[in-house]
């Protein structure tokens, strides 16, 4: 934001040079960016008058002028404006004087032959934007002769680049700035305070109809007839372009001003061109939402199609203006308008920064309405905008409509409970040269009482400070009042403490876990993949978002797995091969007692892993579910966990034969399986598919146990081992974790481990079973096992399997 020094001196009593304000409002949190003194534009510009103006001998388009700029003769000056004429005062650049926008330093010359003893200057070479072809003239009369332009072209001022935080909305205009100036430098306030506007006749055709009354909880329609259009004065135009805002009329330019004035947008309507759209006797302002299909031409030009999203005005129900983004062309004040509707409004931030994003505009009035315009100003700074009119466009009110639905005013404050023990507490000791004292009482009462805080004392040390109703949207609790003083008392005026000891960083232990895992899946030849939370919509069980960045990915993820087959899918028609990949991450979903999230980590593996295909005469050698079953077991031996692999058929993606869910100490911690043939021909993959999803908190609370943070050695048996094979028919549909389980409870003590090496189906085999093979090593620590402390064990195994299972004996 631009802030006109000279304008900010009429708000607020400066006593500091432009350079010293700008280093106070900088360590204020208001960053200052540039410092742009215009002093510099125009030094050595006076005022002259073209006495005599006479064609140049040489040139048909240049003049020789005689111009006088007080001085004991007149300059013989050649000009080549078309619109130079005697009479005229002018600013001159007289010999010597450096112009910096134009990068030119006037001397003595001769311009075709002719001499020239200055150059007679244009606003654009001042630095000044102008649509005038040609030099300026100044439409003053009698100037003195020889003295300074930049009181008259407002080049006598300073501009400061203030950047003001997210959170301030009210430092987005001079009233704003000027209490910040006044709170940090204890200058006095001198803000305009507009009184009330009477209206000539009550009577009129204009009503209000609000629609939605939370996205405009306030509007003020007021009609102003008798009006002049004209260009603004110069005092006006000056502050407008020293803001960066092109002057227009007197009455665009008085809403322009108020804008950045009070930090209220308005906007003037020509009621002529109002009563012409609207048709109709009668003419009613309304706010609603846009329609389907309705369309609206702006005041840039461009015709904008609108959505649900899009906040109006509209006169009898016919979109005349972006409500808080921009009006339109059809109602657009012009110079031969003579009645207006001015539009003093407040309007919902939300509703208004989705509508200028949903036909990507934006302008000053948008920009302030999305960060909270101050509700208890509306008033004040609507008048201020009559007021104007009715000085510079000699407007007369004849009506003025009202719909306000604001919460009672009391409301538009707050109190808010202050400590001095926690204001010390949380800024630490102040600096006082040789030693170190604490914020006061005295400070806290000064510093929140020039920020326009109340204070009611509640105890020793203790307030009830109300804040004021401009602070209100960012003044909500206790740290934020203590950040107020910190920042007005001066950040660097607190001393610089570092803590007595520090200690090395480290990482949490389940921040050491996760890492033990990656690393341990990525050892396996699985990449890890990232994916975005948000996923297509569609589930029952999704968390949908109520305002998305983008309308096709507006729900959370339930689960990793479907990531990772659109990923594995994608790999393949890119040409980068079968992708074996696992991705760590968080997913969400609802039940029936509210939302629930949970961190997990899932897998994908297929085709072909090997690297070399000149050993296998480049055939392929797909993936196995035993393979990708291998994979995840090898992980779990070296995370030293026992997973118990169970019979599943609940995941639809999944193959109802080969998938397993997975067990640990009696808690459920995943899937695994192989996808399912439909879904595969569905997505073009190939057939060896295997995923697998595991809940990363069981995981991580089956490894926060002491015997597997802290290994312990087991001494290795000095003694040989003694091993037996057993065979057996078993039905399918006992599992093989089942049997193991059995063996070992029935030989244990002497048995050291038990290994499945074969299984058979097909002939000889009898139908709904299978042939399995079991190694069983026996081994003691302390002696040579013989074969009457062997055979009895193995024989208690062998009758435990045909007790439990009713396996038949081979062997």
């Amino acid at each position: 934001m631009r802030i006109s020094l000279n304008w900010l001196r009429e708000l607020v009593e400066i006593k500091l040079s432009p350079e010293e304000l700008a280093e106070t409002l900088t360590m204020a949190g208001f960053e200052v960016e540039d410092i742009e003194d215009r002093h510099t534009w125009a030094n050595g510009v006076v005022v002259g008058k073209v006495l005599e103006r006479q064609p140049h001998p040489n040139a048909d388009k240049l003049s020789v002028c005689q111009v006088d700029i007080g001085a004991s003769e007149p300059l013989n000056i050649v000009c080549g404006a078309p619109n130079v004429k005697a009479d005229i005062y002018v600013p001159v650049a007289t010999t010597g004087t450096y112009l910096p926008n134009i990068d030119l330093k006037i001397k003595p010359a001769k311009l075709r032959g002719v001499p020239s003893q200055g150059m007679i200057c244009s606003l654009k070479e001042l630095g000044l934007p102008t649509d005038v072809d040609g030099i300026h003239i100044f439409p003053q009369e009698n100037l003195p002769l020889g003295s300074d332009v930049r009181p008259l072209l407002g080049l006598d001022d300073v501009i400061l680049d203030v950047t003001a935080t997210a959170n301030r909305a009210d430092a987005l205009c001079m009233v704003g700035i000027a209490r910040e100036v006044a709170a940090l430098t204890g200058g006095k306030l001198s803000i305009p305070t507009p009184g009330a506007t009477s209206v000539l006749k009550s009577a009129g055709n204009l009503g209000l109809k609000i629609e939605d009354q939370q996205a405009c909880p306030a509007y003020i329609g007021t009609v102003i007839e008798q009006v002049k259009i004209a260009p603004s004065p110069d005092w006006l135009q000056q502050r407008l372009r020293a803001a960066g805002v092109r002057p227009i009329n007197n009455v665009v330019d008085i809403t322009n001003y108020v804008l950045w004035e009070w930090g209220q947008p308005l906007h003037a309507f020509d009621k002529d061109r109002l009563e012409s759209v609207a048709g109709g006797e009668g003419l009613t302002i309304g706010v609603r939402f846009a329609g389907s299909g309705e369309s609206l031409k702006t005041l840039d030009g461009q015709t904008r199609n609108l959505s649900t999203q899009n906040l109006l005005i509209t006169a009898n129900n016919k979109p005349v203006a972006l409500a808080g983004v921009m009006g339109g062309e059809e109602t657009e004040v012009h110079s031969g308008t003579q009645s207006l509707v001015l539009e003093a409004a407040l309007f919902d931030s939300v509703a208004i920064r989705r509508s200028s994003r949903s036909v990507g505009l934006r302008s000053e009035a948008s920009g302030r309405y999305e960060r909270g315009v101050n509700r208890a100003e509306l008033e004040i700074a609507c008048n201020r905008a009559l007021s104007l009119l009715s000085e510079l466009a000699n407007g007369v009110i004849v009506q003025q409509e009202i719909a306000d639905t604001r919460p009672d005013s009391s409301t538009w404050s707050r109190s808010i409970a202050l400590r001095l023990d926690r204001v010390n507490e949380v800024l630490g000791p102040v600096d006082l040269g040789e030693e170190t004292g604490e914020v006061t009482e005295a400070d806290v009462e000064r510093i929140l009482s020039a920020l326009g805080c109340q204070l009611t004392a509640a105890g020793e040390g203790t307030w009830t400070v109300t804040v004021p109703p401009y602070r209100y949207r960012d003044l909500e609790r206790e740290i934020d009042l203590i950040e107020e003083l910190a920042r007005l008392y001066g950040y660097d005026n607190f001393c610089d403490t570092l803590p007595e000891k520090s200690e090395a960083g480290y990482l949490s232990l389940e921040q050491e876990l996760i890492r033990k895992v990656r690393a341990f899946f990525r050892a396996e030849g699985l990449t890890e993949v990232i994916h975005y939370s948000l996923v297509k919509p569609g589930n029952d069980r999704q968390v949908v978002l109520s305002n998305p960045l983008f309308g096709e990915y507006s729900a959370l993820r339930t689960d990793l797995i479907s990531g990772l087959i659109d990923a594995f899918q994608y790999n393949l028609e890119q040409g980068n091969g079968s992708l074996n990949g696992f991705d760590l991450g968080r997913i969400f979903w609802q039940e029936e007692d509210g939302l629930q999230e949970t961190d997990a980590i899932a897998g994908i593996m297929g085709g072909d892993t090997s690297i070399g295909k000149w050993s296998k005469g480049s055939s392929e050698n797909p993936m196995t579910w035993f393979d990708a079953k291998g994979i995840l077991e090898s992980v779990f031996e070296q995370l030293n966990l026992k997973v118990e692999y169970q019979p599943d058929c609940r995941d639809e993606r999944l193959h109802p034969g080969r998938t397993a869910s997975l067990w640990l100490g009696g808690n459920r911690l995943g899937i695994f399986g192989q996808l399912h043939p439909q879904l595969r021909q569905d997505k073009g993959l190939p057939d060896s598919v295997y995923v697998f999803q595991l809940d990363l908190n069981v995981l991580l609370d089956a490894l926060d146990q002491d015997e597997i943070l802290v290994p312990k050695f087991h001494t290795y048996s000095t003694y040989p081992a003694s091993d037996r094979d057993i065979a057996f028919f078993a039905p399918v549909k006992i599992s093989v974790a089942d049997i193991e389980k059995s063996i070992n409870k029935a030989a244990k003590g002497l048995l050291e481990s038990v290994e499945l090496f074969d299984e058979y189906r097909g002939e000889n085999v009898p139908a709904g079973q299978r042939s399995l093979a079991f190694r069983l090593i026996y081994r003691s620590s302390d002696r040579t096992l013989t074969e009457a402390e062997v055979e009895p064990v193995h024989n208690k195994v062998r009758e435990a399997l045909v007790e439990k299972f009713g396996v038949n004996l081979r062997s």
